[in-house]
């Protein structure tokens, strides 16, 4: 999951001096560099959930252990992010894209030479970290370098970029696995080709940090967790939506592969990818439809498509149906996107721009949270109650989350009309 989505725009930077303003890149193509990075590093996230069936039958491991390995990823982000977050502020947009890209390059090797457990959880530790480290400098070099005849566009390649990465990622890894050579290895040396090119990009495009470019301090420090006093109400409010979104993600990139392979009863394993590409695709159709429609009721609207999919999924399970477990995840997907877009949009704007990094910071605990501890939780009572039962009650517990954050965030929306309309 990259840079939360947020409204602002940004203020426009220039080089850090003369020799590397004519050195650099123009700036609307630094834009659809730090874009292309966004999308390859989410992309590269997905695609070891396309491989898990074929982890677990090579190596003999348990749906518990699956989701440890995909839980390691999301925790490692998190530390990534809190530790190195704020780190390109000074330090620059371009050197801390540039360390992140070595990283994953690092990480596709380790994914590369995995013969075992032990180097997959060292290789979902450093992408973890390689997305961690990024994901702060490729969402404020979006808003910075977003062209000036289209300023929202920034913000919209951060909500919609993950979700395009992980659907390409789903559908391209299961392609692979299915129908090419060496599926553990291949996929991950095409990548590893893909982000030398985009580290190339990067080190052309022009800097945009305003403190790097006028000579400031590089301080390395944690990331302050903070939520203004003033909006922790409405916080708690849109985090309930966050927690649903994202446990939602977290359980189909962990076993929603296998659950697509158990219900089609098939071998196939690009139906495994094809189920985590059909959801993020519907999620990112969501955003696009939905990129212009006021923040509290886009959430609303995802959270309405969350309930209709989680329900279509629950009655997939109890029939055992192929289709209706297909048409489930595909509203289920555009339910998730829009949420996402919704919530996050309205979560940004409730602090001022000098507390918005301790904001999102505190909204990043969250939604990695709820994207690795529920579904290591599902792994567990996997190994216990076995794949189906443990859906139907995740999918069951998400939708009564997903029911209180939508009678929550209607209450919230009423609220805010009618302080609106006394202004």
């Amino acid at each position: 999951m990259a840079e939360l989505s947020r409204t602002t725009t940004g203020v426009p930077a220039g080089p850090a001096g003369p020799a590397a303003q004519a050195a650099a890149a123009p700036r609307g193509s630094g834009f659809w560099v730090v874009g292309a990075v966004l999308v390859l590093l989410m992309l590269s996230s997905s695609v070891p959930s396309a491989l898990y069936v074929l982890y677990q039958q090579r190596w003999g491991l348990s749906s518990g252990m699956i989701t440890v390995v995909f839980a390691l990823y999301a925790v490692t982000v998190l530390i990534g992010l809190l530790l190195f977050g704020s780190l390109s502020d000074t330090l620059g947009r371009r050197p801390v894209l540039g360390v992140g890209l070595v990283l994953a390059i690092v990480s596709m090797g380790l994914f590369a030479g995995a013969q075992g457990l032990g180097l997959l959880l060292a290789a979902r530790a450093v992408q973890g970290l390689a997305v961690g480290l990024a994901t702060g400098a490729m969402g404020a070099a979006l808003l910075e370098l977003a062209p000036r005849s289209r300023p929202a566009l920034g913000a919209q390649v951060n909500s919609a970029g993950p979700t395009v990465g992980i659907g390409l990622g789903g559908i391209g890894a299961g392609l692979l696995v299915q129908y090419a050579p060496a599926p553990t290895v291949l996929s991950y040396l095409l990548l590893v080709a893909a982000f030398a090119v985009t580290l190339v990009g990067v080190f052309r495009m022009r800097e945009s940090a305003p403190e790097a470019r006028s000579g400031g301090r590089v301080r390395i420090s944690a990331r302050r967790i903070h939520v203004p006093a003033a909006v922790r109400g409405r916080f708690a409010v849109l985090v309930l939506t966050i927690v649903a979104v994202w446990s939602v993600g977290g359980f189909y990139l962990s076993l929603g592969p296998h659950l697509a392979l158990s219900l089609l009863d098939s071998s196939n394993y690009l139906v495994g990818g094809a189920t985590v590409a059909l959801l993020a695709g519907a999620a990112t159709a969501a955003q696009l439809l939905l990129g212009r429609v006021e923040a509290l009721r886009t959430a609303v609207l995802g959270l309405c498509g969350l309930l209709a999919g989680l329900g279509l999924v629950l009655l997939a399970l109890g029939l055992r149906s192929a289709p209706v477990f297909l048409v489930g995840t595909a509203v289920l997907g555009g339910g998730w996107g829009a949420a996402f877009l919704g919530s996050f949009r309205a979560l940004s704007a409730l602090a001022d721009p000098a507390h918005r990094g301790e904001l999102t910071a505190a909204v990043y605990v969250f939604a990695y949270l709820a994207m690795s501890v529920p579904a290591v939780l599902a792994g567990m009572l996997t190994n216990i109650h076995g794949l189906h039962r443990t859906s139907v009650g995740f999918m069951a517990a998400v939708a009564g989350v997903c029911a209180l954050a939508l009678f929550v965030t209607l209450r919230l929306a009423a609220r805010t009309r009618a302080e609106g309309s006394t202004t």
